[in-house]
């Protein structure tokens, strides 16, 4: 079949973390869980710096953009994976499968630079305090979450397209619970070497620019830290970087497990557990990580419990 041709196809068939029909039930529920837990959570966290003045600095408009970002990833994909654990056909149209692999790609993409801008911002608030608010200004962060989001567009466009050129004529059972790209090119039966080059250069892209990125700031952030002499300093000064590095160890890592990887060495079960991990764990996670280690997060949570009403002023 010529490449690109795609009239075979019209619909694929997920199958879902597993085939047994006694955990179908059981997983709907934990899954579900999850998800409102993610949705409370992140929700909560955008509505708390939002209305909490204290909360209106550079660092939380950049964790409100990251928890609107993991809302939206996974309400790309739970609800499809919820309704799949009950229903008899497992179905997901060939345009949804599309779209569901688009619109997971650019908030995977933006929440990759954004955790990279984040370690930006914690460099210039700890090596260049006095500068703070003049180099990440209003019109600043601005920028910087304009370009997350503008990269991110464009490579989700450009991998989603070249996955959707291929040809899936062997088969539409994709063996995963969502339309993500290793087990499309594990299905199609076109030549996927292409694919293999773009995906390994779009993450070099992003996730090792991002992670290079966050490297380097914390090498120059480590380094300020050791020169403070007061070990209480030093210790109050790392406190508020913790929270960030076990986001970025965790996304990350995940990240590199799954697609730093040839098509050769593709695994159903571990690459499913992985997927499960980075695209309805982790985004539950994030908001937990920043509130429970942020006494202006705890503060602010704090408030709302006391009843205290805030004024409502936008970032």
């Amino acid at each position: 079949m010529e490449e690109g041709n795609h009239s075979v196809v019209t619909e694929f068939i997920l199958s879902g973390l597993t085939d047994r029909p006694e955990l179908q039930v059981p997983l709907f529920v934990l899954f579900l869980l999850i998800y409102l837990i993610t949705l409370v959570w992140n929700g909560g966290m955008i509505l708390l710096i939002t209305i909490d003045p204290q909360l209106h600095t550079p660092m939380y408009f950049l964790l409100r953009n990251l928890s609107f970002c993991d809302l939206c990833s996974s309400t790309v994909i739970a609800p499809k994976m919820l309704q799949n654990f009950l229903a008899e056909r497992k179905s997901i149209s060939y345009i949804a499968c599309a779209v569901q692999m688009y619109f997971f790609l650019v908030f995977v993409d933006v929440e990759c630079l954004l955790l990279a801008v984040m370690a930006y911002d914690r460099y210039v608030a700890i090596c260049n305090p006095l500068l703070y608010m003049v180099t990440m200004s209003r019109q600043r962060c601005n920028q910087l979450v304009a370009g997350c989001y503008f990269v991110g567009l464009m490579d989700a466009l450009i991998l989603t397209c070249c996955t959707f050129r291929l040809s899936f004529c062997h088969s539409n059972l994709i063996r995963h619970f969502s339309c993500e790209i290793p087990p499309l090119l594990a299905l199609s039966c076109s030549e996927t070497n292409i694919n293999e080059i773009v995906l390994f250069a779009s993450m070099c892209y992003t996730v090792v620019i991002s992670i290079v990125t966050i490297l380097l700031t914390y090498v120059y952030i480590i380094s300020t830290i050791l020169q403070i002499r007061s070990p209480e300093g030093r210790r109050k000064t790392f406190s508020t970087c913790t929270c960030h590095l076990t986001a970025v160890v965790l996304f990350h890592g995940t990240l590199l497990f799954i697609y730093f990887r040839p098509t050769s060495s593709y695994s159903l079960d571990t690459d499913k557990m992985a997927s499960v991990f980075y695209t309805l764990v982790i985004p539950m996670l994030n908001p937990l990580i920043y509130s429970l280690r942020n006494k202006e997060v705890k503060d602010a949570m704090s408030k709302i419990k006391g009843g205290t009403s805030f004024t409502y002023l936008s970032i």
